[in-house]
């Protein structure tokens, strides 16, 4: 199994150095990460690059993906590729807000109405910006993958409305956004990395937490926190992240060809999510999830002084009005 530590000694190319073309390597097999299990959307769709990259180059180029948070948490394999170490990434963008502003826009409270309307944007002159603005930190963005609506589920009540999250220890990412989110409806944000979730469910030493329906699934938390608040609070959505070194070093042509590859495997990805995003919310469901419709209005409210003092950011501000005209 590949380790961080032999990535960041060895580097994950065939070649002797990232300095020569790739053209010069027989076979260059790229590295890639991703905490979700294998079967997730998003390692799927990476996976899929990586088939239509084999078999576009001959062979020449492939992709090995370590899933399952093999290469460590997000914020690391983020590190990992910018320093090249690690050829690919996909992060949640709440994982990368703190270190890149732009990215806020899509992680905010009620900024997006649906799935379609978050697709629209990120599809659109605003995902592509955000998709540039991650070169200035040795990383290229590639593409925007779906993440679901976020919804805060917990161990002890149902939840209809803000005032019933009073209290509660709700884990959130490592994230200024979420964090503000969380207080302002009254409940104490708690930072722990995604693989910590369960244990930490388990042990109380959290009351609950927020996540769409295919990760309370595929991490097994709905068989410890069993209320389930359709929330819908944020539709902030997974970016795959390319080393910038990694890029200058590919022959021109196979640039052209990754980044085709990536825009086409949003598609591929979408189908995957939206049928498993149903059976993952049929399944927990079926397992005894109780699940609380909400006061979205009550809810909006909560959350409005936190997104307006966001908004106060030229940028955030700029974005917003073009992300709402598009509803």
């Amino acid at each position: 199994m590949l380790s961080r530590r032999s990535l960041l000694i060895g580097g994950s190319s065939a070649c002797a150095t990232l300095a020569l073309p790739r053209l010069a390597c027989a076979k260059e097999v790229l590295t890639a990460a991703d905490v979700h299990i294998d079967g997730y959307p998003t390692v799927e769709a990476v996976k899929w690059i990586g088939r239509e990259l084999e078999r576009e180059t001959g062979g020449r180029l492939s992709v090995r993906m370590y899933h399952a948070g093999q290469l460590g948490r997000e914020t690391d394999t983020v590190n990992l590729v910018r320093f090249g170490a690690l050829d690919f990434t996909r992060v949640n963008l709440a994982a990368l807000n703190n270190a890149f502003p732009a990215t806020q826009i899509l992680s905010l409270p009620y900024v997006f109405d649906s799935t379609e309307h978050m697709r629209r944007s990120v599809d659109g002159p605003v995902g592509a910006e955000i998709l540039a603005a991650f070169e200035a930190r040795g990383l290229v963005g590639l593409a925007f993958y779906d993440s679901g609506a976020r919804c805060f589920f917990n161990t002890h009540r149902p939840i209809s409305e803000p005032a019933e999250l009073h209290g509660l220890k709700i884990r959130v990412p490592p994230s200024d956004i979420f964090m503000d989110l969380v207080r302002a409806l009254g409940a104490n944000p708690t930072p722990l990395a995604f693989g910590e979730i369960f244990s930490s469910l388990q042990t109380r030493l959290i009351d609950g937490a927020e996540n769409n329906w295919r990760s309370f699934h595929t991490s097994r938390h709905f068989e410890v926190a069993r209320y389930w608040a359709q929330t819908e609070h944020s539709y902030s959505p997974e970016a795959l992240l390319l080393s910038r070194k990694r890029f200058a070093a590919l022959a021109p042509q196979d640039r052209e060809l990754l980044v085709d590859l990536a825009r086409r495997s949003v598609p591929y990805m979408r189908e995957l999510w939206d049928r498993t995003e149903a059976e993952s919310r049929e399944f927990v469901i079926g397992h005894g999830v109780q699940v609380s419709q909400i006061d979205r209005p009550a809810f909006e409210r909560a959350a409005a002084p936190m997104l307006r003092a966001h908004l106060r950011d030229p940028l955030l501000e700029r974005m917003y009005r073009a992300i709402r005209s598009q509803v």
